[in-house]
């Protein structure tokens, strides 16, 4: 996974401890995960609005901002995986703690974001869920995982064009009750 110069620049002053301490980094990393899945005439006024951002300067937030969206989008663009976006990170010389936050924060809402990006932004109509369990036994990098997943596909259609390509995903138990 690769981020843009600028993308790489912001993240450069998020890994920096003396610019965004511990709660305005993950207050940021909310307020972008939350500005990804909102309506997009919502206004983006909540991300300076939170109180752990009040002393940051607002050139600097809103960099920092676009360059979280941006790796939030394009590690749901290509599928990333945990290690992707972690060399990714470190390569913006952020610290482990940090990444780790990170990591945590996309596998919690890494389900409703790819949900989100396959249905776009105008409401879809679900007409029917299809679903299957499967058990990981192995990952691709051979290890052993013994875990079960959900294989799941919504029928939908769009009210201004009638059909929409069905959206598929697959998921764990905990992934499922989040998107619920």
């Amino acid at each position: 996974m690769e981020l843009s110069a600028y993308a790489q620049g912001g993240w450069r002053l998020l890994g920096d401890p003396r610019r965004f301490p511990r709660r305005p980094y993950a207050a940021l990393l909310r307020a972008a995960f939350r500005s990804l899945l909102r309506h997009p005439q919502s206004g983006n006024s909540f991300i300076l609005d939170d109180p752990d951002l009040k002393d940051i300067d607002p050139t600097v937030l809103k960099h920092c901002h676009a360059a979280a969206a941006t790796c939030i989008l394009e590690a749901g663009k290509q599928k990333a995986d945990i290690s992707a976006i972690s060399t990714c990170l470190e390569d913006c010389k952020l610290d482990k703690e940090r990444i780790e936050q990170f990591c945590t924060e996309y596998q919690c809402r890494e389900l409703v974001t790819v949900v989100s990006f396959s249905i776009g932004r105008s409401p879809l109509h679900i007409t029917d869920v299809s679903w299957r369990l499967e058990y990981q036994i192995k990952s691709n990098q051979l290890h052993k995982t013994y875990q079960p997943s959900y294989l799941v596909t919504l029928n939908v259609e769009n009210s201004d064009s009638g059909s929409h390509p069905d959206v598929s995903f697959s998921c764990t138990m905990e992934q499922l009750q989040v998107l619920l």
